[in-house]
């Protein structure tokens, strides 16, 4: 799967454009979180990686603006202690402890809400913008 990042502007903003584009594509769109306001706002979506640049081109072509998420979430190794107050707060399971009681990330969960950046006493997460 394939996180995009898909930006409403007041040109797509009034139009179906994840309707749209599974009818146009007939790739399946789960969306994992919304933020939208009269005329612009933000989707997370996901996508099969095989249809990624199908997706792309068929909203790009809408005029949404669309970006590759990657990395969604990011922790600075340096300020991070990991003392695991980001883990309790993160409703999709994103942060860990591993067998040795070391932090891991599995950031392909990630839907942005920022609780865990809220929740680090050091500062150490930061959100992809």
């Amino acid at each position: 799967m394939v996180k995009l990042l898909i930006s409403i502007n007041r040109k797509s903003g009034r139009e179906p454009l994840i309707a749209r584009t599974v009818m146009e594509t007939g790739v399946l769109i789960n969306v994992e979180r919304a933020h939208i306001e009269s005329m612009t706002g933000q989707v997370l979506i996901d996508v099969p990686a095989a249809d990624a640049d199908k997706v792309i081109a068929t909203l790009e072509r809408q005029h949404a603006g669309v970006e590759i998420l990657e990395e969604a979430v990011r922790r600075d190794e340096q300020e991070c202690v990991e003392c695991g107050a980001c883990i309790s707060v993160c409703p999709q399971e994103v942060i860990s402890f591993d067998e040795d009681w070391h932090l891991c990330m599995k950031t392909e969960n990630c839907v942005l809400c920022g609780k865990c950046v809220e929740a680090c006493p050091h500062k150490a997460l930061s959100l992809r913008k």
